[in-house]
């Protein structure tokens, strides 16, 4: 090994979406700090998961937190609104989502759906937080209402799973695409193609833990020290060092989430 080589440091990773509230927590927390994880933002999903997020970001220096209501649980935003709005003021708090659609499962209705969703957008921009967006099979209506809302200068589309064109129709509204575990499988071919194509200012990384464990470790419970084989897989799919790609990707999520890491 060459002195080069052996004195490189090792990279340094943002897992730019996790839910340590969901498992492992501190246990998982601590994994990740070992492998070279810097820096993690734990998502609110609905109010209860927002406080714990707001918790865990208390009790470490590491962790940020975002406040918000999935498309899962959008039919309740009546009810919890309040607390998400009094949570999403908090200092710890450095994005509004994750939010948007989710028509695949539609476990809330869509127009409960949209309501939610043009709230968190309005709430983003007014707090001038960062806003994290979930779509799954939704692209027209996500831009529909992204476009009549207008889009806040610093919006996330996490665990993209779009192609192409999808991602280009966010880059071209300003948006950042936050790549998952997805872009390791075998079958997401569309999702490493939009992910050679994206700008390397607009790239972000995620585990979406304890979801969507990347290979080789599909099968088991996802978590953050398992951001470093999801952006090996993304530096493969943009042909890049990994290094190059642990790089910008931080920058990124210091830049998006206000943070620095």
């Amino acid at each position: 090994m060459s002195g080069d080589a052996a004195g490189a440091a090792a990279p340094r990773w943002v897992d730019a979406h996790c839910h340590l509230q969901l498992a492992g927590g501190d246990e998982h927390a601590a994994r990740a700090r070992a492998a070279g994880v810097v820096t993690m933002v734990c998502v609110g999903t609905d109010a209860a998961t927002s406080a714990e997020a707001l918790g865990f970001a208390a009790r470490h220096a590491d962790v940020l937190a975002t406040v918000g209501l999935h498309p899962h649980d959008a039919d309740r935003v009546d009810a919890e609104w309040g607390d998400l709005e009094r949570m999403a003021a908090e200092p710890q708090c450095v994005g509004v989502g994750e939010t948007g659609f989710d028509l695949h499962y539609r476990n809330s209705t869509i127009e409960g759906q949209e309501d939610a969703f043009r709230r968190q957008i309005r709430l983003a921009r007014r707090l001038d937080k960062a806003l994290v967006i979930h779509s799954r099979d939704a692209w027209a209506d996500t831009f529909r209402v992204l476009d009549d809302e207008g889009v806040p200068a610093r919006t996330v589309f996490h665990c993209f799973t779009g192609g192409p064109d999808e991602a280009r129709a966010a880059i071209d509204r300003g948006c950042h695409l936050s790549f998952s575990g997805i872009v390791s499988f075998r079958n997401a071919a569309d999702v490493r193609a939009a992910a050679a194509l994206t700008p390397a200012d607009r790239l972000l990384v995620e585990t979406d833990s304890p979801y969507l464990a990347p290979e080789p470790h599909r099968g088991r419970e996802n978590e953050p020290a398992l951001v470093t084989a999801v952006g090996a897989a993304l530096a493969a799919a943009r042909g890049e060092p990994v290094a190059v790609v642990a790089d910008c990707t931080r920058a990124n999520a210091e830049r998006v989430f206000g943070i620095r890491a």
